[in-house]
């Protein structure tokens, strides 16, 4: 692991402020830490650093106690178990952490913080693919334009949300024709830049059938550290 042990601390305690878990749970590695939460929306697995996080009502619980960490994380797994009390599918996702500056761009466009732009990026990019990203309502964008003659043009964008003071949570969004181009490992660039010098740290989070995302983060020097598994529940 080349994340280091303040980061990994930082991440631990982000985590256990987002579970509403005691942050000293997270730090033994291979414990199963459980929270019960009848009224909760979400029953959700977390694995971090080796330790599993359990959130959700108490049947969860029970039905958890013979199940392997591996088992948990899988979303198929965590459907099946809340079947009976009408889970509906949301995802299986990979959580990847960088610590160290980012690779400096072979290009660097134009970079705008419009919101203007990102919606424009928005609207030529497929409709999942901005929906899942949602760049024009993330905190802090930046999105790579391109000089034309009937203006600027959006190749790239990035940006990230901060979560809990101490984490920021990345997503990065690419025009379909500038695909394998660059612009989008250089829009993260920026956006892991800008993080680090608030003193943030960069969060990655891809679907675990997404080998685009994992690739761009790696290429972009993060690690991975765990998974986040989620189901909605019935209301």
């Amino acid at each position: 692991m080349k994340l280091k042990s303040s980061t990994i601390t930082s991440i631990q305690l982000a985590w256990a402020q987002i579970l509403g878990v005691p942050p000293e749970a997270l730090e033994i590695e291979g414990n199963r830490v459980y929270r019960e939460k009848d009224d909760s929306a979400l029953l959700m697995f977390v694995s971090l650093f080796g330790t599993g996080i359990l959130v959700g009502p108490s049947w969860a619980k029970e039905a958890a106690q013979n199940l392997t960490d591996a088992e948990l994380a899988s979303h198929a797994k965590l459907m099946e178990i809340s079947a009976p009390y009408g889970g509906q599918a949301l995802g299986e996702a990979e959580l990847y952490y960088c610590d160290t500056a980012p690779p400096t761009p072979s290009l660097r466009p134009t970079a705008s913080r419009q919101q203007e732009h990102a919606i424009a990026l928005e609207n030529i990019c497929l409709p999942d693919d901005s929906a899942e990203v949602g760049l024009s309502e993330i905190e802090s964008t930046f999105v790579l334009l391109s000089d034309c003659d009937n203006g600027p043009q959006p190749l790239a964008g990035a940006g990230y949300d901060i979560w809990e003071g101490k984490l920021a949570h990345l997503g990065v969004l690419t025009a379909p024709d500038k695909r394998q181009s660059g612009f989008g490992s250089n829009a993260v660039a920026i956006a892991m830049e800008q993080a680090m010098n608030c003193g943030l740290i960069p969060q990655w989070r891809a679907r675990t059938d997404n080998t685009a995302s994992i690739r761009t983060a790696l290429r972009a020097g993060f690690e991975y550290v765990g998974t986040q598994t989620s189901v909605i529940l019935e209301a």
